[in-house]
């Protein structure tokens, strides 16, 4: 036992040393004890141990004796609680406990130790430790602040900052909770006496201590704060009143318990009648004051003694909150719970909106359901109604248990979850068809319908509701009708009629079909709706077709007076009448003019003259050709006017014809995006130039959008007007906002010290009578106005008219002039101070005299001015006396150079016989004595005089960073862009962050940041090559300019502050937090500075930003109106496992007080049969004054909350801890700016802007791509992204009113979607896509989603190939779920016409054309291989030559080169032109085309396609893990075959082998040409299919690395799987793996049926042959069928036999007519026809498996990977032999980087200057 007490010593002190190190460098922060932060959960639940340990670690330097006590005591109740250490890490925490104590009995140095002492010395360390800290004077100032209802910042001059006190308060606490225990063994008339009054007066007096203490989210509610600002303000304390319990409500029984310190409201009878858990009373408490306190600071500031809610600011939050349970009973057509507004008073209306929130925040999944909520309420309102009208309260009959206990978690949430739960089960981990099981949105549907009071209330447990349930024609007639418009032509064209009636009835027929499974839970409208339209269609159908056939019965008689034709026009007119009818009723006119202006006959018209009439002569030729010579036995088309041929001509069109209107969308919307974004300003400032020019309208600009009404009114402190002097009060009101940007971006290392001092701004609040520019604006301006006026041998007039054509060179002139005048005037006195005043005199009567030329001789300027120079050089630097004698001795020679040289020699005459001047110049007084500058004012004069004059290059360049470019140019810019007036930050919307995070990285750690990857490089390397100059800036920042690596890595502050700097390069939840903290700090200063008073005189210093992050009452606003959420998943197991992202998220939450955590607990309970409970908890923890994990909430789940996608359960759990009217949703891989967070409140003044027809329900943002700049694909990757959140969003916002929610930035109207569902959708499988899932949602509840290109946040997207097709693979399967979900049906329904195409289009539509644009290839090429196997290409060209018409060939190669897709790009560049000019734009495009951008995009036109159509035909979309390191490594060969092969790899082949039998067998008119020209786009995607993920695979030809991955690959195509093995280790568990997606029947036919389509190459290749010559018998096609299978036989089940077959094929050779091209031939056949035997045995894997063939199969299957493999691998060897290659690939995919100076080409060898230096 000494052995292990030994060994968890020397752990302990380990611990204890990495815990300091973890928190180094943080001066705010506690070093937390390593045992106080390692106290398992189980203890920690009812005792306070670990802050009993936390106040002995406190205290352990002023008295070790006290420190030992605390120690001593928190084992003992560790013992107590736990005996036997069962719990989990109980054990060794009690003995690394026990080693501390030993350590500090140790240092006692052997004296013997008298415990029954212990309570004496610690009451007597109490009582000095209250006399040292003033704790009772603390406790007098709050009593007089609680009575007083005022709040004082420094707690009525006391000076003790609120984490000072509540540290104070911490040790307190644990002090006298270890006295009360120690007294109980104390002396009843000594010390035990004073503690047990001590602790009686605590009881019934003490606030302090527990009030600061007690854990609290953002209001103090169950106990005053003394440190919080928070409470003590009007509206809050308003809010708290209006909840409080009245008389009149009925009596709670006397047990009810309460705490001490907090009074009876409203929720505590709904506690106590519905037994809502304890902590979701806490948290909803707590959302519904915030909630009225902010609808009141809208209506205004109560300024009563006892503030009162105005009665309109219930209502507001009334009505908002219980719109969709108000619009649920007007659907249902039931009455509300109340009669009208009118008849319920205030309190109702309260206990309602509480009520909803309760519920709410305690139906966990439930929440998914926000009808069933309303069910809930419904019913729950009502009994809260009967219970209110008694006088004494009673729990409600639904929720009390059968132990008589109340729960409303056990009673009704918990009935409906199992129900959920068991649904959930059923989806097979999400491979089960979407009928065969219930969805969230299934279960909502039941309560659409009165079906769902069927339930009754309490709700019955036999109810089917909780049961699980069982197992374009028109102008292709006229044209092949010659175009003639006649009487039998227009017969013709009536076929439309039938068309569509038959088209309408096959949809309805479609609806009730896949509407199956459904019925139990629709409602009963949405099922009468169903079958109405299906009996309509079908009747309709059925009698127009019948007319129609009468009509085309008397076609022969022209008589247009027939009784079928008139009756036929007569039916059709009506149907069309009344459906025209119906759509104009379901327009507003605005829609039905826009509807009008939309027709598009040119468009129409082209499209006929372009696609389909060029095709109707050779059609017709063909029809109507006599027989043809068929080279096959043709089945089809031979005796039917020559169909299949037909079909292959008219195939590509009409796919293409199907795609043509994307191709216009996209043209379109490129140019209505553009000049959209050109009237909204966009692009106006696209340079640092543009920004330096126009810097003298920022602040204007500034003011007038960004600063409030309320801070135009605070105080400017300066001796000027500011009706007198507009601009300077502009620049006083802009100069701290700009500083703090300027600050932020230091504090980020985008700028070095020397440009932060270039670009502040002076405070412009002195006394100088003339704005103050920043230097950078200003810099070489003085030393070039000297030249001119050196120069100048004109007047004066003509002088000054040369310096103000440079206005900026003007102000740099008249500061330098007056502040010049400033400071020598402060520093001299007497006779010194008379010779200033009278040389100014001077010079300003020669300027109004125009005779400064006289005056003055400007050749002496610059001596002049090297002269003060000096001085103020000097005057820069802290006063001693040696420097107080060199400033004198400087102004005296400024006095000699400026009376002898500069003056004119009248005016030195003067001078040197003015009688006091001389006097004391004789004496040795006159400048003997200077005053050194100690005013604020003078002495920021003397500093920016010193730089200014300093300064003789341009400072043009400033800053110098790229990106810090690029904000500052996108921040001004938007200065100029529409936006909402600012709110003051009292009256602005109040909103939140949300953030879900599950495992990814939270900070690169020290061993990420120096652990080397295979070419030996590290991140810490490769960031300092990649981002240089932030390096330097960064070093600069930490006192550390000329360090080396190592010695960074031994200061624990260094190390740590090198952890950040690289985090926040990466895509990191700590980037992300920091980013999203900004909007609290920009409240803050902005609440600063509008200078809101909470009672006290202590006035903040107008316009000045010092301090305002250490202003109580600016923090307290802010938070007011600001929360941040981040839902961490699984925190709680990662710190259980100690896991290094549960210390790093530590980390975050005590550098960020207002930052909260969200996650799920998971307490596990033995059950008495033995088996583990598991119990589910949402918990939210914020940080304490310890920095240690401060438990706020925990509300108890009625089971494991994922039920669903993981992602939106991850939000729903945590959703109930957020606060305010709107949301954000944050990625975890995004980031913020301070200066776009200061726009933040205009944009949520959107929510009440003029938008249309409906007010906005999410406002979209524009995203900022930040990983751009990392290599050539991410730079492609980020211009694609940014294209589409910019223009594309900005098109479908306006005009179509289609946008959605993608995800990201986006800022939600919180009430109305937590009313609706949530801010995204979970269920299984069918909502991978989550959070698109919210804009449907939205906007089929009568939403509105506008968006906003002023305001910008950060996004990271995917750097690697790799990642990138894994995240377009998520993308692309997501939508094929979208396509089967009803959100999408119910859009298409609902939308008008134009809508619908446009949400088509831009969804869904968008992947479908992306894979009909692939589909169109396969089609083109299989209709020429027909023609070529079938001879039909070279008679038709023969016989059209003929006839004299060469049309066939031209239309078929116009027809196919124009969608080689080049109108996709038009977008993009559209983005160019219209954000970085039109030249920039041009160059942009040509270094992405050098760059091989379209390989890249042709690539991923496949990855769409693929994942697209796998989920269409097999359904099965799954998350996509993509990772978002730094991405430089060489990726391997078998993971690239691996991630490839079926998606892009087969696909490419199967091409090539269409375009190998085209050239080969295919006959073109044009010859080679012809050929290139036809097939050009299709070799160019053979080759980016199959080549692209080496192009863009770093080192991907490289010689060495070449080698290792044959080695790799081989090594894995030969290894046998097994259980247990993964794809990654072997090909044949990859093979499965690949096969999993074919789970169904209709899945194995759909296989099968496309697997027929590899038997056309051995069908026609085999007439090909020279073997057969002219022979077509069917029996040519079954003898080669059954040779082909013997050789199969042969060669892959008895492989000895390859060598007679070799012979054989000789001797073929020699004795037949067989050559060596028919033996390549049979090659071609033989591979196409082995691929299809292999897919329709992977279809039918079960049936083959029975049989005995599956291994065989494999085998045959492994040969083909082996054989595609080396087909890939071949030219990558081939390639890698020249060393040029791999050069010349890194500048490819790093050309980006190597333009900003990066060296890519050291990292890619191996080069390992990080370690040598």
């Amino acid at each position: 036992m000494a052995k292990v007490s030994d060994n968890w010593g020397r752990l302990v002190r380990a611990t204890l040393r990495r815990e300091q190190l973890r928190v180094a460098g943080q001066s705010h922060e506690r070093k937390a004890s390593g045992l106080a932060s390692a106290v398992p959960d189980s203890l920690q639940r009812t005792t306070n141990i670990n802050a009993i340990l936390q106040a002995a670690d406190e205290i352990q330097a002023e008295d070790a004796h006290v420190a030992r006590i605390l120690c001593e005591q928190a084992y003992t109740m560790a013992q107590n609680l736990d005996p036997n250490s069962d719990g989990r890490g109980v054990l060794q925490f009690k003995t690394g406990l026990m080693s501390v104590i030993k350590q500090k009995l140790a240092k006692k140095d052997g004296g013997r130790i008298d415990r029954n002492r212990d309570a004496q010395h610690l009451w007597d360390f109490y009582q000095r430790y209250k006399r040292v800290h003033r704790v009772d004077e603390i406790q007098r100032e709050e009593q007089r602040m609680l009575e007083s209802g005022t709040f004082s910042s420094d707690m009525g001059g006391l000076g003790l900052r609120s984490q000072e006190t509540k540290k104070v308060f911490t040790t307190l606490r644990a002090l006298v909770e270890v006295m009360e225990i120690l007294s109980k063994d104390a002396a009843p008339d000594g010390v035990g006496r004073y503690i047990a009054e001590e602790i009686k007066r605590l009881k019934k007096t003490d606030k302090g201590l527990s009030g600061d203490l007690t854990p609290y989210n953002i209001v103090p509610l169950d106990a005053p704060s003394l440190t919080n600002a928070i409470g003590f303000y009007p509206e809050v304390r308003a809010a708290i009143s209006a909840l409080r319990y009245h008389e009149e409500f009925p009596r709670l029984p006397p047990n009810f318990e309460v705490p001490a310190q907090r009074n009876l409201d409203m929720f505590d009878l709904l506690e106590f009648v519905f037994g809502f858990q304890k902590d979701n009373i806490r948290n909803q408490r707590e959302n519904v004051v915030l909630s009225l306190a902010n609808a009141q600071s809208r209506l205004g500031i109560p300024t009563e003694a006892d503030p009162k809610l105005d009665e309109k600011a219930i209502t507001e939050v009334f009505l908002k909150v219980l719109d969709n349970y108000i619009k649920w009973c007007k659907y249902l057509r039931i009455r509300l719970v109340w009669n009208s507004i009118q008849a319920i008073n205030k309190d109702r209306k309260l206990f309602l909106v509480s009520l909803y929130y309760l519920i709410w925040g305690e139906a966990a999944n439930v929440r998914f359901l926000p009808e069933c909520i309303c069910y809930i309420f419904h019913h729950m309102a009502r009994e809260l109604d009967a219970i209110l009208d008694h006088g004494q309260a009673s729990p409600a009959q639904s929720c009390i248990c059968e132990d008589n206990s109340v729960s409303f978690l056990t009673q009704v949430i918990q009935p409906i979850y199992n129900t959920l739960s068991k649904e959930a089960e059923r989806n097979n981990n999400g491979k089960a068809a979407h009928s065969a099981w219930r969805n969230y949105d299934d279960f909502n549907e039941y309560f659409w319908s009165p079906t769902c009071f069927s339930l009754s209330w309490p709700m019955k447990d036999d109810s089917p509701f909780l049961r699980s349930t069982k197992k374009k024609r028109g102008l292709t007639i006229i044209a092949f009708d010659h175009g003639n418009l006649n009487l039998n032509t227009f017969k013709t064209l009536l076929s439309i009629g039938p068309t569509y009636a038959i088209m309408e009835f096959v949809e309805c027929s479609l609806d009730v079909l896949l509407m199956f499974g459904a019925y139990s839970t629709a409602r009963g409208m949405a099922i009468s709706r169903l079958v109405i339209r299906f009996f309509w269609g079908a009747l309709s159908s059925v009698f127009i077709t019948y007319v129609y056939v009468k009509l085309l019965q008397e076609r022969n008689d022209n008589n247009s007076n027939s009784m079928y034709f008139r009756l036929y026009l007569l039916v059709v007119g009506v149907y069309a009448g009344a459906r025209v009818l119906f759509a104009m009723l379901l327009k507003i006119p605005a829609c039905h003019s826009l509807s009008q202006k939309s027709d598009q006959p040119f468009f129409q018209f082209f499209k006929w003259i372009y696609e389909i009439r060029p095709l109707v002569e050779p059609t017709n030729i063909i029809k109507d050709l006599p027989r043809l010579q068929y080279s096959w036995r043709d089945l089809v088309s031979k005796d039917n006017n020559n169909a299949l041929t037909l079909v292959s001509i008219w195939a590509p069109v009409v796919a293409i014809y199907l795609m043509d209107i994307h191709i216009w969308y996209t043209l379109l919307s490129a140019i209505v995006g553009g000049v959209m974004g050109a009237r909204g300003r966009l692009g106006e400032i696209r340079s640092i130039e543009m920004v330096h020019k126009r810097f003298e309208s920022f602040p204007e600009a500034f003011v007038k959008q960004l600063v409030s009404s309320q801070a135009k009114r605070a105080p400017i402190n300066g001796h000027f007007d500011p009706e007198d002097n507009n601009d300077k009060a502009y620049a006083a009101q802009f100069s701290p906002f700009w500083n703090e940007i300027i600050k932020s971006l230091r504090e980020e290392d985008y700028i070095s010290n020397r440009e932060m001092d270039l670009l502040s701004m002076p405070i412009n609040t002195g006394s100088l009578r003339l704005v103050q520019w920043p230097l950078f604006l200003l810099s070489s301006k003085i030393y070039l106005a000297i030249d001119l006026a050196i120069d100048c041998k004109d007047n004066q007039s003509e002088l000054w008219s040369r310096i103000i054509r440079d206005e900026y060179m003007a102000y740099a002139v008249q500061e330098c002039y007056y502040s010049i005048e400033k400071i020598l005037l402060a520093l001299v006195d007497g006779e010194g101070k008379l010779w200033v005043e009278r040389i100014f005199r001077e010079i300003n009567n020669s300027m109004s005299n125009g005779s400064l030329l006289v005056t003055l001789d400007f050749k002496k300027l610059p001596l002049v001015l090297s002269r003060f120079n000096a001085l103020t050089g000097l005057l820069i630097m802290d006063e001693k006396p040696e420097l107080a004698k060199g400033a004198a001795k400087a102004v005296y020679e400024l006095y000699e150079v400026v009376t002898h040289g500069l003056l004119s020699p009248d005016l030195s005459e003067q001078l040197d016989t003015w009688n006091i001047l001389a006097k004391a110049r004789n004496e040795g007084r006159l400048f003997a004595n200077i005053g050194w500058p100690r005013d604020p004012d003078i002495k920021e004069q003397v500093k920016r005089l010193h730089l200014l004059l300093k300064m003789k290059d341009s400072a043009a360049n400033v800053p110098k960073n790229l990106e810090a470019r690029r904000r500052l140019e996108f921040f001004t810019n938007s200065l100029f862009m529409h936006m909402p007036p600012a709110k003051p930050v009292s009256e602005m919307m109040p909103f939140c962050v949300f953030t879900p995070y599950y495992s990814e990285t939270v900070l690169y750690s020290s061993h990420d940041l120096w652990a080397e990857n295979e070419d030996g490089i590290s991140t810490i390397f490769y960031l300092q090559k990649i981002f240089p100059d932030e390096w330097e800036n960064f070093l600069e920042r930490i006192g550390r300019v000329n360090t080396g690596d190592v010695e960074l890595q031994d200061s624990a502050t260094d190390a740590l502050e090198l952890r950040f700097w690289v985090s926040y390069r990466g895509q990191t939840l700590a980037r992300t937090v920091r980013g999203m903290m900004y909007y609290r700090r920009a409240l803050m200063l902005q609440s600063y500075l509008e200078n809101r008073s909470l009672g006290v005189a202590h006035p903040q210093a107008a316009l000045s930003p010092q301090g305002f992050q250490e202003s109580r009452e600016a923090r307290a606003q802010a938070d007011l109106k600001f929360t941040y959420v981040v839902s961490c998943q699984i925190y709680g197991q990662q710190k259980q496992r100690k896991e290094k992202e549960a210390t790093d998220i530590g980390l975050l939450l005590q550098r960020n007080e207002a930052l909260r955590v969200a996650f799920i607990h998971v307490e596990e309970v033995p059950g008495g049969d033995g088996k583990i409970t598991k119990s589910f908890y949402s918990k939210l923890v914020k940080a304490d004054i310890n920095g240690k994990d401060q438990e706020i909430y925990s509300i108890k789940l009625p089971g494991d909350p994922k039920l669903g996608e993981g992602k939106p359960e991850n939000q729903n759990h945590a959703i109930v801890f957020t606060r305010g009217e709107a949301i954000q949703t944050i990625d975890m891989n995004q980031d913020n700016y301070l200066e776009e967070a200061m726009k933040m409140r205009n944009l949520l003044e959107e929510f009440r802007a003029d938008h249309g027809l409906r007010p906005p329900t999410i406002l979209g943002v524009r995203e900022h791509v930040f990983t751009g700049s990392v290599s050539s694909l991410a730079w492609f990757m980020s211009n694609q992204e940014t294209s589409f959140v910019t223009l594309g969003q900005r098109v479908l916002a306006y005009p179509l009113k289609v946008r959605m929610h993608y995800g990201h930035p986006d800022v939600f109207d919180r009430i109305f979607h937590i009313s609706r569902g949530g801010i995204s959708k979970a269920s299984r499988v069918i909502n991978i896509s989550e959070d698109i899932y919210a804009g449907f949602n939205s906007t089929l509840r009568q939403g509105n989603i506008t968006h906003h290109e002023y305001i910008q946040v950060g996004k990271g997207r995917d750097v690697g190939l790799n990642q990138i097709a894994l995240f377009e693979g998520k993308v692309a399967g997501g939508n094929g779920e979208q396509v089967l979900s009803r959100d999408v049906y119910r859009i298409g329904q609902l939308f008008d016409f134009f809508r619908m195409l446009s949400f088509y289009f831009t969804t869904v539509g968008y992947y479908v054309c992306t894979m009909m644009t692939v589909l169109t290839v396969y089609v083109f090429l299989y209709g020429r291989a027909y023609l070529a196997f079938s001879g039909l290409d070279e008679g038709i060209s023969s016989r059209s030559r003929i006839l004299g018409n060469t049309a066939f060939s031209a239309v078929l190669n116009t027809q196919f080169l124009v969608q080689i897709g080049v109108f996709t790009a038009v977008p993009m560049v559209m983005g160019f032109i219209l954000e970085l000019g039109l030249l920039k734009a041009i160059f942009s495009f040509i270094t992405m085309q050098l760059q091989l951008c379209s390989v890249f995009f042709t690539f991923s036109l496949g990855t769409r396609t693929h994942y697209f159509g796998r989920t269409i035909l097999h359904g099965g979309a799954k998350y996509r893990a993509t990772g978002r390191g730094f991405v430089v490594q060489h990726i391997k060969f078998a993971d690239n075959y691996r991630l490839y092969s079926r998606s892009h790899f087969v696909k490419a082949l199967e091409v090539t082998l269409l375009l190998i039998v085209y050239i080969g067998y295919g006959y073109t008119e044009g010859g080679s040409f012809s050929y290139v020209l036809l097939t050009l786009s299709s070799w160019f995607l053979v080759v980016s299919w199959l080549f692209a993920p080496y192009i863009f695979n770093p080192s991907g030809f490289e010689w060495q690395k070449t080698v290792e991955d044959f080695d790799d690959w081989t090594n894995w195509l030969m290894y046998k799987g097994g259980v247990g093995v993964k794809g990654d280790n072997s090909w044949e568990s990859w093979w499965d793996e690949e096969q999993a997606h074919i789970q169904t029947i209709r899945g194995r036919v759909l296989e099968t049926i496309l697997s027929l389509r590899f038997f056309i190459f051995q069908y026609g290749i085999v007439y090909k042959l020279h073997l057969t010559g002219n022979n077509t018998s069917l029996s040519i096609f079954t003898f080669s069928s059954k040779k082909s299978n013997f050789q199969l036989f042969l060669r892959f089940v008895q492989g000895v036999a390859a060598l007679s077959l070799i012979a054989a094929l000789c001797l073929v050779v020699i004795f037949t007519k067989l050559t060596v091209a028919d033996l390549f031939a049979s090659v071609l056949a033989l591979i196409a026809t082995g691929w299809a035997v292999i897919c329709l045995a992977i279809a039918w894997k079960g049936v083959l498996r029975r049989i005995g063939l599956w291994d065989s199969v494999r085998e045959f299957a492994r040969m083909y990977d082996a054989g595609m493999g080396m087909i890939i691998f071949a030219p990558i060897a081939m390639l890698s032999w020249f060393p040029f290659v791999s050069t010349f690939q890194s500048r490819l995919l790093f050309n980006q980087a190597f333009s900003r100076g990066l060296e890519i080409s050291l990292i890619l060898a191996g080069n390992k200057a990080n370690v040598q230096a």
